[in-house]
């Protein structure tokens, strides 16, 4: 992939903001959540993702677009220092409207079926999908390797299905059609 393939993160955007850890975790951070910040930026950097680090509790997100064959897509990137975890996060760039929810839903469930590094996650409340990668570094440190085998993957299968999520909001598709236009 080249830089082309990203875009900075200007643009609209129909989510609210970055996604929820479940936990406060404050001040007093270990300096070891603080250095996988730090990596997590320098590769994001390095790599031309045009990382902006995002006003939160914590401070340990960072937000970016990409733009890949089926459209551009928000993402976050997220350090759980206290978990020394790592999730990335890939948004759908539309949300669900309740009527096609049941539908999406099962789209969801069959495009899950089988994959083998993360899953798409719908909110069932506000309709938002997003497809998340995450890791957990403790012991071994977060390196650009694990960041990259994380990202990579997430990114290039929600451009693979977003075609069908659009096809089952938009276009009438059953979620069965879409999985199969998509997986053959």
């Amino acid at each position: 992939m080249t830089t082309d393939d990203k875009t900075s993160s200007t643009g609209n955007v129909t989510q609210s903001g970055p996604p929820g850890n479940g936990s406060r975790e404050g001040p007093g951070l270990p300096d070891a959540g603080i250095e996988a910040f730090e990596i997590l930026g320098r590769f994001l950097e390095e790599d031309g993702w045009f990382p902006q680090r995002l006003p939160t509790d914590d401070g340990f997100v960072y937000r970016m677009s990409y733009r890949g064959q089926s459209g551009t897509m928000p993402c976050y990137a997220q350090i759980r220092p206290r978990l020394s975890q790592f999730l990335f996060y890939v948004m759908a760039p539309v949300k669900a409207d309740p009527a096609r929810r049941a539908e999406i839903c099962e789209f969801i469930a069959r495009a899950n079926y089988g994959l083998r590094i993360g899953n798409i996650e719908l909110d069932f409340d506000d309709g938002e999908i997003r497809y998340k990668s995450s890791l957990d570094y403790e012991g071994a440190g977060l390196s650009p390797a694990l960041i990259k085998g994380a990202i990579y993957p997430a990114v290039q299968t929600m451009d693979d299905y977003l075609p069908g999520i659009l096809s089952v909001l938009f276009g009438g598709a059953t979620a069965k059609a879409a999985i199969e236009a998509i997986e053959r």
